[in-house]
């Protein structure tokens, strides 16, 4: 009974943090639900749940209207109400909710490793963020949200330099931005999941060519050394490499490199050596969950090393959820982890995988990277809507 029940204790830790995940936190500011005024469930009309402090961020100061940042249906503060069922549940857990694995697995940082310095961005200035990039020419960093303006830029001091691709389903609108990378000449390349397409804008928000018609579900996307685009199609499960002529705004050419991948999302490019990462998310047979899988071609695409979060779970206590992918100066893959969460280093492609915690802490939902020049890295949090910088700190 004894080895039974501690068998069973992974499992329900899991279905516990599950529980406080999807069920017990406010989705706008993602701070946990409880019986003080601040943070008590409230039904909005459209049925959408979200804590007091984010309905009186939210409504207006004086008419009280405002809207659902989820469906975004006109709602009015004031006629909010308890979400008892929520409530309730809180009671029914109390002290049964568990802290995050992150929380068992972090430790004080030792001197050499990654810390963040600071952090911009926050919620307002972006909204629900899902793409990062860094323009190779200015350092300056780009990212793409939900906000009225999809795409803001912001310069190295976390400041907004410049926002644009207005929110509408004009062919130069931005229905659903996904992920965005800036090519070597500045321009912005959005992938948009509301209309199927790939949109290019000059650094100064500029259209400058729209490619659709040709993907099914453009996901993610990021530039080559050579200054093409590899995309990856997440419904048809393929990678392409367009060949643009982005000043005349004309697609050359479009170059299939992969096929038969399983729900590829994010993708990076090693500016050492060439290779293309591919981030899967293949659904486990009978299982109904999904696992993710990092995969690494050469630059002649020929399959160097693969691994899944079976076989990361294989030397970390807890699962490992990729959510994205990139290369440092070295030529390590680094992906971000959900369900720690935590940034992690699986070693070099032809080593495959020789894993290393690089962040433990300070993370809430990590869902894009990337390094600067100077090798910072650069990781965009969702569930706080900001970027932070993490440097090494040698002290």
């Amino acid at each position: 009974m004894g080895a039974e029940a501690s068998g069973s204790r992974p499992e329900l830790q899991e279905l516990m943090r599950e529980a406080e995940i999807s069920l017990l936190e406010c989705k706008v500011c993602f701070e946990r639900f409880g019986h003080r005024q601040q943070r008590r469930p409230r039904n909005l009309s459209c049925g959408h749940v979200v804590c007091l402090a984010c309905v009186a961020a939210l409504a207006h100061p004086r008419t009280l209207a405002l809207e659902c940042p989820f469906c975004r249906r006109a709602c009015r503060g004031c006629d909010t109400s308890d979400c008892l069922p929520v409530l309730h549940l809180i009671e029914l857990l109390g002290s049964a909710l568990s802290q995050s694995p992150a929380a068992h697995r972090a430790a004080p940082s030792a001197p050499g490793a990654l810390t963040c310095h600071h952090a911009f961005g926050g919620w307002g200035t972006l909204v629900n963020p899902t793409g990062l990039a860094l323009c190779p020419k200015t350092g300056r960093v780009v990212v793409v949200h939900d906000g009225k303006r999809r795409v803001k830029i912001f310069d190295s001091g976390g400041g907004c330099a410049h926002q644009f691709g207005e929110k509408g389903d004009a062919a130069q609108d931005i229905r659903y931005p996904v992920d965005v990378t800036v090519t070597n000449d500045c321009h912005v390349v959005v992938t948009d999941a509301g209309d199927r397409s790939i949109k290019v804008f000059d650094f100064f928000g500029q259209i400058k060519l729209v490619i659709g018609g040709q993907f099914s579900l453009p996901w993610g996307v990021e530039t080559t050394p050579q200054n093409g685009i590899v995309v990856t199609d997440a419904e048809v499960g393929s990678l392409h490499l367009l060949d643009v002529d982005f000043p005349e705004g004309v697609l050359r050419r479009t170059e299939r490199l992969q096929a038969h991948l399983c729900n590829p999302r994010g993708v990076a490019v090693s500016w050492l050596t060439g290779a293309i990462a591919v981030l899967e998310h293949p659904l486990a047979l009978g299982s109904g969950i999904c696992s993710t899988r990092v995969k690494v071609f050469s630059s002649s695409m020929q399959l160097v090393s693969q691994v899944d979060t079976f076989g990361l779970s294989l030397y970390f206590p807890s699962k490992i959820t990729a959510s994205a992918v990139t290369f440092d100066h070295q030529g390590n893959v680094i992906v971000a982890d959900t369900s720690g969460p935590a940034i992690l280093c699986l070693g070099k492609p032809e080593e495959f995988p020789v894993p290393k915690p690089m962040v433990t802490h300070g993370l809430s939902h990590p869902v894009a990277l990337t390094f600067t020049k100077e090798n910072s890295l650069l990781v965009l949090d969702t569930a706080s809507h900001s970027i932070k910088v993490y440097k090494v700190d040698w002290g």
